[in-house]
């Protein structure tokens, strides 16, 4: 007999998640400066009042759901993706007037060059920019092209008339000013491209799921909290705030692309293995079960040059199964794209994992 499920899933509201990850990806959110991005999940998760929300004292978000075992059930089950993005802050005014930043999060500066950003000051709002390096003009400098792209040769070229330290302190920027690069968003053919997909697209996955949720007057099988983490990039995200109670967490983060990798832009994955070592393996087999009962595609793959919010919750001393799944995401931490057919399976797994 097939072990198909005899009841489909609920439908997923595509629009809807698109038009919400659009927001959150034009949402500034660097790694500890997300507080605008959080503030439009709990607006979001407001719709939907059966959920109670609580932000951590480390700024994340808590989202509770009760399941079908009621309201005063302990919360065994966790979900989580990050709101925190790669970005930047300001290490130095130089006397030229320019920046020079220093990284937050793991990116390469060669995939940042040319990209327009954000200064956010602490008094006086935004002020706009371009990161170059600093010998940029071939026909100025002969090694333009060979010069290394680091902390040090790369700069902020303010779109404002300086030219000294103290000009630039009177826009309002200090040091230690956050600095956030344009996710410059655009959805066509399908492919969500963008800047920061990893991991607001896991983030739109889980709130539209709960929102199919709510579409359809369903309960997820047992009381689940879902943990917005705001410190991932640096590691730390998922190190704490999950209830004592967690039994299972399922970290949702995007699959990473490239040569070797089972992976792609059109299928969820689950990732059985990451820099950190394997995940809970009986966790991750009752997810790629529940993905062959509902009929959902999914690659599974080995991330070597990675790490999640499950394995800094473990590392933090965890006790739950964790397991690792999310939408393919090409080129990770530069400019990427990912498709709908992956978002759409990715939140079609969460639910099945909810309903289960």
């Amino acid at each position: 007999m097939s072990r198909k499920q005899q009841s489909s899933l609920p439908a997923i509201d595509t629009p809807y998640m698109i038009n919400f990850l659009t927001k959150l990806l034009n949402t500034p959110s660097p790694t500890g400066f997300s507080n605008q991005a959080i503030s439009l999940l709990e607006k979001e998760l407001a719709a939907f009042p059966e959920v109670r929300t609580e932000r951590t004292r480390k700024g994340s978000l808590l989202a509770f759901l009760p399941g079908q075992d009621g309201l005063d059930a302990p919360t065994t089950r966790g979900l989580t993706a990050h709101v925190d993005t790669l970005g930047g802050m300001v290490r130095e005014i130089k006397a030229s007037g320019r920046l020079e930043l220093t990284s937050v999060g793991g990116f390469a500066w060669g995939s940042v060059e040319g990209e327009n950003c954000l200064v956010h000051t602490r008094e006086k709002g935004t002020v706009r920019g371009t990161l170059l390096p600093h010998k940029a003009s071939v026909h100025v400098y002969e090694n333009v092209r060979d010069e290394k792209r680091d902390a040090a040769s790369m700069e902020v070229r303010l779109d404002a008339r300086v030219s000294n330290v103290a000009e630039v302190r009177e826009l309002g920027i200090e040091v230690g000013d956050f600095v956030s690069f344009d996710p410059r968003v655009e959805v066509v053919n399908g492919f969500v491209k963008s800047r920061h997909l990893d991991d607001k697209a896991s983030v739109a996955n889980l709130v539209c799921a709960i929102k199919a949720l709510h579409d359809h007057n369903l309960k997820p099988r047992e009381s689940t909290c879902f943990l917005f983490s705001n410190f991932e990039e640096v590691g730390i995200g998922g190190s704490s705030d999950f209830p004592a109670s967690l039994e299972e967490l399922v970290a949702v983060d995007m699959a990473a692309i490239g040569d070797g990798q089972a992976s792609d832009e059109y299928h969820a994955s689950i990732c059985v293995k990451d820099g950190g070592g394997p995940y809970h393996h009986e966790l991750s087999n009752k997810l790629r079960d529940l993905a062959a009962d509902y009929d959902i595609p999914v690659k599974v793959d080995i991330y070597l040059h990675y790490s999640s919010d499950g394995k800094a919750y473990w590392r933090a001393g965890g006790h739950a199964a964790v397991a690792l799944i999310g939408p393919g995401v090409d080129s990770s931490h530069h400019y990427e794209r990912t498709h709908t057919d992956a978002l759409v399976d990715t939140t079609r797994w969460i639910l099945a994992y909810l309903l289960s």
